[in-house]
């Protein structure tokens, strides 16, 4: 269930991330491309300018100086004297002289397209037809400077030809008399389509190299997002699974002293019945620890503060189970600071619930003859309290798990009366009070609990 869980929490965090990446890379390309044509735009524009302030200043116009006006641009020309192509634009064409034809009306020449030939004349005969069909005249006309002998003007659009190819094309007009010299540079967008296709390429890869790390990154974020709570249900099931466990058995020898009191003689079923209560008796006490155990999964394990003496707690705690300790052959022994006590703030019956399960696993793991010793004392600003015992002692692998929910150590796992919930109990009380309980190995061997509660 989390893999899967995993998986959508990974295409659908990747999935946004991925459809933001391509949203600002379509717009940034975009914003960059129309920068990139109209930085081209202008660029041509200023070029076409300089030509035509060349052209005023030139009475007469060689082929020499053509070829100097195409190459800084790249640009091609195509020039009609009086509705007449020059011979310069035969060095650019590759279609045969019969293609290229002009004609007119009104003194604007139109240069015809052949539609067999992909040669240049049929590329600005194209542009004409565009430029004269398509955009309006006169009206939006560049005058040149009337300082020039010529009544010039010009203008600059961009087209594309019937073979899909974009073009910048300057039209240039000059009149002096009844002559006339028209002038069409065209600069084609071939290097600009080639580096836009380039940087959208770039892009392509940038962006998926992005999406394949970020699909690793959220698949593994998404892990470490997942793990606490997948540990967290692997240790409720388990929970789950071990109180219906240790229910089972109370409930199965109730139910088998039930169905025995049926046929049992009167005298018998007194102690069916004795029996009924004890495991009843012994149900109640594992629901209450469950009860104290959700209440603290749920932060609502209430502490009913007080002011308590710790030693007389302490003391109090230890007359009460001196004599169990003694039906089982184990003597107890207690120690108190000298010096009178401050007054602490705590739960009592919380704390004294903790001394208590300490105090009864002391006594259910120390063997008769044995020994448990309490102690309380004051250390590095703390309340420490201490249940030592000389019984077998707790494995150091069994250390780490011991306040684990029904874990019990293996010599015990058969041991009457005991879930395995009581450390943890203990355990969230303390922690509940800011305190910290631990275990270590008593000299010669046994086992000290230690209960540190801030000062």
């Amino acid at each position: 269930m989390f893999q899967k869980v995993r998986i959508r929490l990974t295409l659908l965090c990747s999935g946004i991330i991925t459809l933001l990446i391509i949203i600002m890379s379509f717009l940034y390309l975009r914003i960059s491309e129309n920068s990139l044509y109209r930085n081209q735009f202008y660029s041509f524009q200023n070029d076409s300018n300089t030509i035509i302030i060349n052209l005023e200043q030139q009475s007469v116009i060689t082929m020499e100086w053509l070829s100097k006006m195409e190459a800084p641009g790249n640009y091609q020309f195509y020039l009609l004297d009086n509705g007449h192509p020059f011979l310069y634009n035969s060095l650019h064409d590759t279609a045969p002289a019969e293609n290229r034809a002009a004609s007119s009306s009104d003194g604007n020449t139109s240069v015809s397209k052949s539609k067999t030939s992909s040669s240049l004349s049929d590329i600005f005969g194209e542009a004409w037809t565009y430029y004269e069909s398509t955009l309006p005249q006169d009206s939006s006309l560049e005058e040149a400077s009337s300082l020039s002998p010529y009544t010039a003007w010009h203008r600059t659009f961009s087209f594309t030809d019937s073979g899909k190819n974009d073009y910048f094309c300057t039209l240039i007009t000059l009149e002096r008399n009844t002559s006339q010299l028209q002038i069409m540079i065209l600069s084609s967008l071939a290097g600009l389509e080639k580096q836009i296709r380039e940087q959208r390429f770039l892009f392509l890869l940038i962006d998926s190299f992005t999406v394949a790390l970020l699909f690793l990154f959220s698949f593994f974020f998404t892990g470490k997002l997942l793990a606490p709570i997948e540990e967290s249900r692997k240790k409720q099931l388990s929970f789950v699974a071990a109180a219906s466990h240790e229910l089972r058995t109370p409930l199965s020898v109730i139910l088998s002293s039930l169905e025995c009191c049926h046929q049992a003689s009167p005298d018998e079923v007194a102690g069916f019945l004795a029996t009924i209560e004890k495991q009843a008796a012994l149900m109640k006490s594992l629901v209450n620890d469950l009860l104290t155990l959700s209440a603290s999964d749920s932060g609502q394990l209430v502490l009913s503060r007080s002011t308590a003496e710790l030693d007389t707690l302490l003391l109090d705690t230890f007359e009460a189970f001196e004599p169990l300790a003694a039906r089982k052959s184990i003597t107890m022994s207690v120690s108190l600071p000298e010096e009178a006590l401050t007054p602490y703030s705590c739960d009592e019956m919380r704390i004294r619930q903790v001394l208590s399960i300490l105090i009864q696993n002391a006594i259910s793991y120390t063997p008769a003859g044995g020994h448990i010793h309490l102690a309380l004392s004051v250390r590095n600003h703390q309340y420490l309290f201490s249940v030592a015992d000389n019984g077998p002692g707790i494995a150091d692998a069994d250390k780490e798990h011991i306040f684990e929910r029904f874990y019990r150590a293996e010599k015990s796992r058969n041991t009457k009366g005991h879930f395995g919930l009581g450390l943890s109990i203990a355990c969230e009380i303390v922690t509940a009070h800011h305190g910290h309980l631990w275990v270590t190995d008593t000299n010669g061997g046994g086992s000290t609990f230690f209960i540190g509660l801030p000062c």
